[in-house]
């Protein structure tokens, strides 16, 4: 099935989006992921965002304080919308940075 983006372009409805978030002004980057504020809601949310088969997989950017997920949603509208309610992103632990469509070509964990 397909369907199309913001630009008109014809897009498979679940398409693979690569989110990049940057460390926000309330990280504390001499901590750990797990020690921030906010982390037990952030946790949570991360946890039905991926049972729900939203994110694909995730992780935190350790070096810089910042974090990559991958994601499967019909749009980058979508996938802004469903972000936003993070609680790191609404109080500032991380900032989203940029969401990208990604064609994956190469994915040697897939069955």
């Amino acid at each position: 099935m397909v369907g199309r983006n913001e630009a008109g372009e014809i897009v498979p409805v679940d398409s693979t989006f690569v989110c990049i978030s940057a460390a926000g002004p309330r990280r504390d980057l001499d901590k750990g992921a797990r020690e921030q504020p906010y982390w037990d809601a952030h946790e949570r949310f991360v946890d039905r965002l991926v049972e729900a088969g939203f994110i694909v997989m995730g992780g935190p950017l350790p070096d810089e304080g910042g974090a990559l997920i991958i994601v499967r949603a019909p749009s980058e509208a979508d996938v802004r919308e469903t972000l936003r309610d993070d609680p790191w992103y609404v109080h500032g632990v991380l900032e989203l940075v940029d969401v990208k469509r990604w064609e994956v070509y190469v994915d040697r964990w897939r069955t």
